[in-house]
């Protein structure tokens, strides 16, 4: 009898334990849901770039130091997950924002006769407007940063590491790759200049005293972050770094 009520009693339970799980994952398919996901992703992203800024800056103090910072960070066995994650997460952040963006034109077929600035309190800039745009950019930049730097030629220091430096130096010497990279750090800028307060908002995280705070060093951080690169690959081009 007790074997014949959990019988009937199973199915029920399995349905609930679907349904349920297909209630969590219809979450992040909704609007807020996908705000939500953009926001977190955009974020990983951003922290992302500030330590990637932060090894990448090694570079002015040679190519031996250079070289031993990448070959310690490429000779970490953690290093494979951790790049599959943040492709995921960089494709995750395309998809959903694309997906939204579509979305909301279908849900306003015919557009505005004029465009306006929506005033003071919006955070309504030409970045913000343009957010699509420039994370197509950085996806082609991306494919040919990485394409150029992990995939590229293979020269070995004298230390018995790839000689990464020289594969920078001999890359940005070109005048158009090297307006290519400055170019493409001036989009990042804009991109991540609106991305900080759009990852707040998506968030849910608005503080009156603490939100200008956290906007201010977001905004400074890109700075550093776009600003960073551009002096590397301009001083690289004209100077050809320092053995």
């Amino acid at each position: 009898m007790v074997s014949g009520l959990s019988s009937e009693r199973q199915p029920a339970r399995l349905r609930y334990t679907d349904g349920n799980m297909s209630s969590r994952v219809r979450v992040f398919d909704s609007s807020v849901g996908s705000k939500l996901l953009i926001g977190l992703t955009g974020l990983a992203l951003f922290l992302y770039l500030i330590t990637h800024i932060a090894g990448n800056a090694l570079v002015f103090l040679g190519a031996d130091t250079f070289n031993t910072y990448a070959h310690t960070l490429t000779s970490n066995p953690l290093i494979p997950v951790i790049e599959l994650g943040l492709v995921l997460i960089f494709l995750t952040h395309i998809y959903k924002t694309v997906k939204m963006v579509v979305r909301n034109k279908a849900a306003r077929p015919v557009p505005y006769a004029m465009k306006r600035p929506a005033g003071k309190p919006s955070r309504k800039t030409l970045a913000s407007t343009t957010m699509i745009l420039s994370g197509l950019w950085l996806l082609l930049f991306v494919v040919l940063h990485v394409q150029a730097f992990k995939y590229g030629i293979d020269y070995e220091a004298a230390s018995g590491v790839r000689d990464l430096y020289r594969v920078e130096m001999e890359n940005l010497a070109s005048p158009l790759t090297a307006g290519f990279y400055v170019l493409s750090m001036l989009i990042v800028g804009s991109h991540l200049w609106h991305g900080a307060s759009s990852s707040l908002q998506s968030l849910g995280l608005d503080h009156p005293t603490w939100t200008p705070r956290i906007l201010a060093a977001g905004k400074a951080a890109t700075v550093v972050i776009a600003g960073g690169f551009i002096v590397i690959a301009l001083w690289a081009h004209f100077t050809g770094g320092a053995r």
